[in-house]
């Protein structure tokens, strides 16, 4: 069970966006920086969920090697918010029409079922949403404990099911 746990270098060099900059290079001693660090709980976590010792290599690296990847992608956005990049190439983060279409319907279902509630429920899940705790909503609409349970597990229930 020893071997699990030598120590090994992620390669990062198979990678297709890594670069000789220096900044991808600051970027690649952070990484592997961070595999070193974790490397052995995570395999130990694994391990312990019963995978075997080589997939659970596997794994690991392949964790690091998407999280290089997925940092190098916020990098290069970051370069492309700067200016840095042509405009062409950065990306709209606005939804697409069909997004647009989809969350607006969803909202309108969210609305109706809001709507349907019973006056206290609908009180109830906003002053929750507002923060108050389950007491505090109590006293305020006067009723028990049990009954503001009851009253957020239902409106909950309810639009759960939208």
């Amino acid at each position: 069970m020893a071997a699990p746990f030598q120590s090994s270098t992620l390669d990062l060099s198979a990678s297709p966006s890594v670069s000789s900059t220096t900044g991808a290079l600051s970027l690649e001693d952070e990484v592997v920086g961070m595999f070193d660090q974790f490397r052995n709980h995570l395999l130990r976590y694994l391990l312990a969920l019963g995978l075997d010792a080589h997939d659970g290599e596997e794994v690991v690296q392949e964790v690091f090697l998407a999280l290089f990847q997925h940092r190098n992608v916020q990098q290069s956005s970051y370069r492309a918010e700067s200016g840095n990049m042509p405009e062409a190439a950065q990306i709209d983060p606005n939804p697409n029409p069909e997004e647009q279409l989809l969350n607006k319907d969803r909202q309108q279902r969210l609305r109706s079922v809001l709507d349907a509630l019973p006056e206290k429920d609908r009180w109830c899940l906003y002053l929750r949403a507002e923060g108050l705790r389950y007491r505090e909503i109590a006293d305020v609409l006067g009723v028990s404990l049990g009954a503001v349970s009851m009253m957020l597990g239902r409106s909950l229930a309810r639009l759960g099911r939208v």
